[in-house]
């Protein structure tokens, strides 16, 4: 039997039998609650969240009840509040309506109340927009963002006069600068070349008296360099939001931080809303780490801290640190200026963990809150960060392929966390003609890569000054003019009706996701934890991931946690359970074999504790990350040697030797199948597997086709039986057909793009099964082995036992082309406020199905069209049933039959079982479709949207029912 779209419903029809559940996986999502009953009957735990956005605290608190409510009855299980308004173009008074002002924190309670009534969470971001910030601060003050900028003149000769002033000018708000440093330095080549090469033994300090430098060059050209830090004065996107103004914290100090809890502590946490919070749990958010500054990011104390974490004296090298405008102006040799900036982005790291993830997180956790953060956007260890975080979170628009996120992923499991969040389906341009079909082949993938958690982007307030309808949008307008990204779901959508079946699919997958331990092949060791930057592990994405290898990513910052041990040649192995260790050079600096002293000591801890590990290349040019101490390099060179001397170690000369080297190794993967696009996500509860396979792009812009192929699934027990999980109706069905071949078990696949499909391996009453079939199907029902054939014939079965069964199946009718159809448009359009829409009903007599851009009256409508049509099956005897093949289909849609409303359907793949549901004689059918609001857009609003493309909309089809017969497998 093929695993696909069709495979889970309710399948009795002719023979007057459904499905029914004989194994129940063990709990574990909601403890005492056996699993197939939340997935069944999921809960607000386990569903999607969804960004909402306000316009200030500019808001009725009436209706922010109301759309807690909305988003309640949508089937969404919470919300996180954020204070962006991309799209307004006016001021809106910041100082009686801005973050953290009486009325914003009365809108806060309000949605806090409300919540707490409808069993969702609220998440609250940290300061308004991002990235966090504080009114309560100057760009003076110690606790603000701050920079190092620097000055440069050219000497050749003598000069006495100021020392250099920045070239990069503070910006509005700074009143102080101070000078850390002035040096010189002798000029390699050029003085005026893009990047000026600098000679790194004449680097000396020049000293400056009541202000002035009387310095004089000694043979050649040289540069004088002076260093000033001062505040950077960002302040949060899309402002004002404040009065006074908000300025960025310094991420880096506990300065900056303290400030952020001080403003909670005395303004924000007033004691309603510390009550509600412990009553409604939630996250304190924070946006991914946009720290901008045309200098080079600074914190006070920098120096010492460099000096003290990396073991050598920064000032030295300070020319080949700073940057302008994102670049280095200034270098040593490749290797020097390299080394020296990583252990730059090192210590900064540190500092970002310590003096404010890890404080923030345990502030949160005294709110009885957790802490959900992006912890990228800079040259920081985000492995380690997804460790030390409750919820790491990535985000769908800004990743550039799966690696990123399983980076954190990797993180996450290695810290024993369960979530990695993802702020999801934001695209470019795609405002208001966003379909859920792309968001779910998005989040399909974005699921193949290690997230289970989606936030939405997401819900908007219904209206600020001056938006028109439908109403406010966060990001559009975007800059008064563009589309804008994100999408504004809610009841101004067409689809809202329907979506509720899609947060459904969310809740349902996200449960499986979260449920028991992840298992994972591979690991590759990297020596940076840089994520969003679309660089991976090319040998998997290439070769390993298309033929079901599994991996992830470690980086030394993860390599002191507890779970960082080996035990039966698993690394790891109350976690992800890593199979192999991969050690290649650095991928961010031309594969250079580099590695730290204690990072190669615990390399070879793990394989002398047996875990099979790879090394690329000989190695024997290693050296120490960063700027090399006395002694490292040699103690370095003697661990490599060690490592390589194991027993339990490979070299191979590139990554062309992996697979063999993991045979020799006896390393195979829990996921077998010939090369495609389908990526697996494998958990373990106990001794039931839970497999969630999906036809999975590597990145966004890659196109997938259609799969249909074998799959072998590793189980925990000999004796587990494969089951299919519907994400979509709840519904778990046994397999009529798979093969075991000892602890793997084959079942096949069928999925379109982006699509995915939940199989769970558990131990269950023994029944028939077949190991082969030349019939187009063989189901599970009740206990019975049926044949199901859209054509006549006698079909041969092998079962389990060996036996060969021949079931004979009589002719079903032909198929039958649904062409004719009455269809209903409501047609949504504008009403006589910008939150208002009047809903026009049009009717339409079609002979033949086409997009509503081809019908007349439609070209430019946008709403919800029921298609209705009657078909006459005659007599419709015992066995009998029908699959709707509906065809093309934009977008979201229902099915109704003979008055019933059918389960919810999979929006990737429009082929429906209509069996149950039919009858003799005279049948209706319904299919209700909804669309975006790009179409009447184009025309309503033309100076924002008329750039944007018509959508087909409607039911294209062709639509075709086609019969089938059932017979019982004997």
């Amino acid at each position: 039997m093929t695993v696909s779209r069709r495979t889970v419903l309710t399948i009795g029809a002719a023979l007057g039998v459904g499905a029914t559940l004989s194994w129940a996986p063990p709990a574990l999502a909601v403890p005492g609650k056996p699993f197939a009953r939340q997935f069944a009957r999921p809960d607000a735990r386990t569903a999607a969240k969804f960004r909402w956005w306000w316009p200030h605290g500019l808001v009725d608190l009436g209706e922010i009840a109301r759309e807690v409510d909305q988003i309640a009855d949508a089937g969404f299980g919470g919300v996180e509040i954020q204070d962006v308004h991309h799209s307004v173009q006016t001021v809106m008074d910041p100082e009686h309506h801005g973050w953290g002002t009486p009325a914003w924190l009365a809108a806060v309670e309000t949605a806090l109340r409300r919540a707490k009534a409808r069993g969702l969470t609220v998440d609250l971001a940290m300061g308004p927009c991002w990235p966090t910030a504080v009114p309560t601060i100057t760009p003076d003050d110690v606790a603000a963002s701050k920079e190092l900028a620097h000055g440069v003149i050219t000497v050749v000769g003598s000069y006495t006069g100021p020392p250099p002033a920045a070239l990069v000018p503070a910006e509005d708000g700074v009143g102080k600068q101070d000078l850390v440093a002035v040096q010189a330095a002798r000029v390699i080549g050029s003085p005026t070349a893009a990047t000026v090469s600098l000679d790194p033994v004449s680097v000396r300090s020049v000293e400056v008296h009541n202000g002035q430098i009387d310095w004089t060059a000694p043979d050649g050209t040289w540069v004088l360099l002076a260093y000033w830090v001062r505040g950077s004065a960002q302040q949060p996107e899309a402002g004002p939001h404040t009065a006074p103004l908000a300025y960025v914290v310094d991420h880096f100090s506990a300065a900056g931080t303290k400030v952020v809890l001080d403003e909670w502590n005395s303004t924000i946490l007033t004691p309603a809303i510390r009550r509600l919070l412990k009553a409604v749990g939630g996250d304190l958010f924070e946006d991914s780490l946009e720290i901008e500054t045309d200098a080079t990011i600074w914190t006070p104390g920098f120096l010492a801290e460099f000096r003290r974490r990396a073991g050598y004296d920064l000032l030295p090298y300070l020319p080949v640190v700073v940057q302008k405008k994102g670049k280095y102006p200034f270098a040593f040799d490749t290797d020097t200026s390299n080394h020296v900036r990583d252990d730059y982005n090192e210590v900064l790291s540190d500092l970002y963990h310590e003096n404010h993830l890890i404080p923030v997180r345990d502030f949160a956790h005294r709110l009885g809150m957790t802490l959900r953060v992006q912890p990228y956007g800079l040259p920081t260890d985000a492995i380690r960060s997804a460790a030390l975080l409750d919820v790491p979170e990535s985000e769908s628009l800004g990743f550039k392929n799966l690696d990123d996120y399983r980076v954190l992923a990797s993180g996450r499991d290695m810290g024993g966390r369960q979530l990695l969040s993802c702020e999801s389906a934001a695209y470019a341009n795609g405002a208001y003609n966003t379909t859920w079909d792309k968001v779910l082949q998005t989040m399909g993938s974005v699921f193949a890569g290690g997230a289970n958690q989606a936030v939405l982007h997401g819900f908007a307030y219904a209206m600020a000054p001056g938006a028109e309808w439908p109403g406010f949008a966060a990001f559009s307008p975007y800059n008064g003019t563009g589309i804008g990204y994100a999408e504004a779901w809610g009841p101004r959508q067409p689809t809202w009706g329907h979506v509720p079946d899609i947060a459904g699919w969310f809740a349902r997958a996200q449960l499986v996701l979260r449920t028991g331990r992840p298992q994972v092949d591979l690991v590759f060791f990297r020596q940076k934890g840089w994520t969003s930057t679309g660089i991976g592990a090319p040998w998997a994405t290439n070769d390993g991931v298309p033929t079901g290898w599994t991996h992830g990513f470690l980086s030394e910052g993860v390599l002191d946690l507890p779970s960082a041990v080996v035990r039966g040649g698993r690394l790891a192995p109350d976690g992800p359970a890593y199979k192999a260790m991969i050690l290649g050079g650095d991928q961010f600096h031309g594969s250079e074999h580099t590695l730290s002293v204690p990072a190669a000591q615990r390399l070879l801890d793990f394989a002398r504790a047996g875990l099979p590990t790879i090394v690329i290349g000989t190695w024997a040019d290693v050296h120490a990350e960063g700027i090399a101490q006395p002694g490292e390099n040699d103690r370095l060179r003697s661990l490599i040697a060690e490592l390589l001397s194991q027993r339990t170690v490979r070299v191979v000369a590139d990554a062309t030797g992996i697979p063999a080297a993991l045979a020799e190794l006896g390393v195979t993967r829990d996921v077998e199948h010939a090369a495609s696009t389908v990526m697996s996500v494998h958990r373990v509860d106990g001794d039931t597997d839970y497999y969630y396979l999906c036809n999975a792009r590597h990145a966004e812009n890659r196109k997938i086709t259609a799969v249909t192929q074998d799959v072998w699934l590793t189980a925990q027990s000999r004796d587990a039986q494969p089951f299919v999980l519907n994400a979509w109706t709840g519904k778990t069905e046994r397999l009529g057909v798979f093969t075991r071949s000892g602890n793997k078990i084959r079942v096949s696949v069928s999925l379109n793009p982006g699509q995915s499909v939940i199989v769970a391996l558990g131990r269950a009453d023994r029944g028939p099964n077949a190991v082969a079939t030349d019939a187009p199907e063989v189901r599970y029902l009740d206990g019975r082995l049926v044949v199901r054939a859209s054509a006549a014939g006698t079909y041969s079965t092998t079962l389990a036992n060996g036996r060969v069964a021949r079931t004979p199946v009589a002719s079903p009718p032909a198929p039958i082309a649904l062409a004719a159809w009455d269809l209903e448009v409501e047609d949504w359009q504008p009403g006589t406020s910008p939150t208002s829409t009047v809903k026009l009903k049009r009717r339409f007599s079609l002979t033949t199905l086409a997009a509503w851009p081809s019908i007349p009256g439609l070209e430019d409508v946008s709403g919800i069209g029921r298609y209705r049509t009657t078909v006459d099956l005659g007599r419709w005897d015992h066995g009998l049933g029908a699959y709707l093949d509906l065809g093309e289909v934009f977008d979201t849609y229902r099915v109704r039959v003979n008055g019933a409303a059918l389960p919810p359907q999979d929006v990737l793949d429009p082929v429906v079982d209509v069996g149950p549901w039919l009858r003799s004689g005279r049948n209706s059918i319904e299919v209700e479709v909804a669309t975006t609001l790009n179409n009447r857009l184009r025309v309503s609003r033309p100076a924002v949207f008329a750039i944007a493309a018509r959508q087909a909309y409607g039911l294209v089809g062709p639509v075709r029912l086609l019969p089938y017969r059932q017979a019982e497998v004997r």
